[in-house]
């Protein structure tokens, strides 16, 4: 065993994973990377095909990245954002804030006060380190906020009973700081911290695959598109949001990822849905709170943005949508990023919000409002300056054009593995897929996870030269975009055949 391999065994303690499993085979070391390639220090090669937990957008070791992070370290590598500002963090808010609210093409802005428009425009930008703390920072905000409005004008007595409430997907995975951890609900991850958690509730999340409205047989297709259902899902929000308003405590916010959720399973929501649980979630007055760490920076595509501004569904200027909201034309009160910001580069995360939000913790100082949060690397010049070179490359045409053929190409070659036995269900989202694997597609019938099928076909396609990792038994495929068609083209075929080889391709263990 390798040395490097050895110090890892001895000393590092690897996030979700079986350390007794770790222990009993050499780790693979990376060393090097260059655009979709990782190389160990056995000098193998082998493919990205999640972009390293979902963050890097544009390759590695990217020469216009890396000249960002280059010439800032000659400046300054970090200050403390506690009291003090900095150049490339101003210069970030300022960019996030412009892609966030892409104007309407044709007429002027909406003007402040119009309907519609004000309240939403997000405007305010509170950087943290990674995606569990943006959302944490939008949980607290979002919580001190609905008090505060709630509180207006009431006794101290029933001031104190205000208990903000927040409602969020089966399944849901928002990270795992505590706050995060309420937000979320898959057991395995999370029950075991039940004793730390605070109570939030849940609604049914649409997964066509494995809905109990969904009327359709199965068929070697995308399930969203031969389901037959009359939009059940969507009325148990309507149903819940009521039902919690009887109780005389409405909701405070509604947490969600849009258009797909990933630690659930790659789940993808029918197209319309998000726009109609959002305006049934504004409907009841509660914030809407927008988990993009993984969909936000183009990952889940190239449709142009639509208008959250009007009812008519009204093209916006400039790029297509960089987040997945713009995708359905939802405006959140929060917008919470992380992962691609960077590129995958540096740990650094934002959350965006609302200048009400912003006012509600304005006051003297003897008034306490300010917002008692943070974090000693928040607004980090590094990272800022690796994001505004991220952001300069994803606006640029030659990305655009190469993230428009790579979804086409993975499409294509995805078409493939329909035709394995185990293969039940495959879903993509952009440059996002998630391919089920089944023990019969006919019957849907579960592999138990105790079998460890995904984590099998994973390690089978390492060894094709092709790195991911699974969601239970639902393997991921989210490319660098940078990846070329013959790139997508093997990472499909190594799955094929890892499939083939560790379930049979006439199916079964």
């Amino acid at each position: 065993m390798h040395p490097l391999a050895k110090l890892d065994h001895q000393f590092v303690w690897h996030p979700f994973t079986q350390m007794r499993d770790w222990l009993k085979r050499e780790p693979t070391v990376i060393v090097a990377g260059k655009g979709a390639v990782l190389r160990d220090l056995r000098g193998r090669e082998y493919l990205d095909a999640n972009s390293s937990i979902w963050t890097n957008l544009h390759g590695h070791n990217h020469p216009k990245i890396n000249t960002a992070i280059q010439q800032q370290l000659k400046k300054v590598a970090h200050s403390s954002a506690l009291g003090l500002a900095n150049e490339p963090a101003s210069l970030l808010a300022a960019r996030l804030v412009r892609a966030a609210n892409p104007r309407l093409v044709g007429r002027a802005s909406p003007r402040a006060g119009s309907s519609g428009a004000s309240p939403h425009r997000l405007n305010k930008v509170f950087f943290s380190d990674d995606g569990s703390t943006a959302l944490e920072v939008a949980l607290k905000l979002a919580h001190e906020f609905t008090r505060r409005a709630r509180s207006a004008g009431v006794s101290p007595a029933s001031r104190a009973k205000v208990q903000p409430r927040f409602l969020s997907l089966e399944g849901a995975y928002h990270g795992d700081t505590v706050g995060a951890v309420s937000l979320g609900h898959i057991d395995l991850f999370h029950k075991r911290f039940s004793s730390l958690l605070f109570k939030t509730d849940r609604v049914m999340s649409p997964y066509c695959y494995r809905c109990p409205f969904n009327r359709a047989k199965p068929e070697r297709a995308d399930a969203r598109e031969h389901r037959k259902c009359n939009w059940e899902c969507v009325g148990l929000v309507e149903k819940k949001f009521a039902s919690q308003k009887r109780r005389g405590n409405p909701y405070a916010a509604f947490v969600f990822e849009p258009l797909i959720q990933g630690a659930a399973g790659m789940i993808p929501q029918p197209r319309g849905w998000l726009r109609r649980v959002a305006e049934i979630a504004r409907g009841h007055d509660a914030l809407l709170i927008a988990d993009e760490v993984m969909t936000g920076f183009g990952r889940v595509g190239q449709a142009s943005c639509l208008s959250p501004f009007s009812k008519v569904r009204d093209r916006l200027e400039a790029c297509p949508a960089l987040f997945a909201c713009q995708h359905e034309g939802v405006q959140p009160d929060f917008l919470c990023l992380a992962k691609g910001l960077t590129g995958g580069y540096l740990p650094m995360a934002a959350t965006l919000t609302t200048q009400k939000v912003f006012d509600a913790f304005l006051g003297e100082y003897g008034e306490f409002k300010t917002f008692f949060h943070g974090h000693s690397y928040t607004a980090n010049q590094l990272g800022a300056a690796a994001a505004l070179a991220c952001l300069e490359i994803l606006q640029g045409k030659q990305s655009i054009c190469a993230r428009q053929n790579l979804e086409k190409n993975l499409r294509d070659e995805l078409q493939t593995l329909w035709a394995l036995p185990n293969v039940g269900d495959i879903r993509q989202v952009g440059l996002i897929a998630g391919i089920e694997l089944v023990r019969d597609w006919r019957t849907r019938k579960l592999f138990d996870l105790h079998e460890r099928a995904g984590f099998r076909v994973c390690e089978a396609m390492a060894r094709h030269g092709v790195l991911t990792r699974p969601v239970g038994n639902v393997i991921v495929l989210m490319p660098p975009y940078c990846a070329t068609q013959a790139q997508a083209r093997k990472m499909v075929r190594a799955l094929f055949d890892s499939i083939c080889e560790v379930l049979g391709c006439s199916g079964g263990l």
